[in-house]
């Protein structure tokens, strides 16, 4: 993909909605492009993580093995999904496995690329923080609406 494709994608990230263009063209350019075929293993689950994957093409099936090690598909990540962006901020395992649903270009954004450019933009990092508490919020919000389910 050319550089401008990758900043088009990357600006439709919720994420990076308070990136300026000339920081979508930072980030896009330290990016690393990917293509997987059909079936192709991306990651597995409880491997360490180091940055994130944001699907350009194609489609990206989240899975994990159950007792016989079969995939249990979880479910699927289309074009503009991010994958894995907790790793862009701190050191985590991947929970599951990823693969190629059909043939998928992704771009790879690494931690370290990710950290260089809050450093140098640190107002990026109060966006970033409000980006993270309002995931958290609507976390506890479904949570909150599945207790009655479990509840006796």
């Amino acid at each position: 993909m050319a550089l401008d494709d990758d900043i088009r994608l990357l600006s439709g990230v919720e994420l990076f909605q308070s990136f300026t263009p000339d920081q979508l063209r930072l980030l896009a350019f330290g990016a690393e492009n990917m293509r997987l075929a059909s079936g192709q293993l991306l990651y597995e689950a409880g491997v360490e993580a180091d940055g994130a994957f944001v699907v350009a093409t194609g489609r990206v099936g989240l899975f994990r093995e159950n007792a016989e090690g079969e995939r249990v598909l979880l479910s699927e990540a289309g074009v503009g999904a991010m994958l894995g962006e907790l790793a862009l901020i701190a050191d985590t395992v991947r929970p599951t496995g990823a693969v190629a649903v059909e043939d998928t270009e992704l771009v790879r954004l690494s931690r370290k690329l990710f950290h260089r450019i809050l450093q140098e933009y640190p107002e990026l990092a109060a966006a970033l923080r409000d980006h993270i508490a309002r995931d958290l919020t609507r976390m506890v919000g479904k949570i909150d609406r599945l207790g009655p389910r479990f509840s006796d």
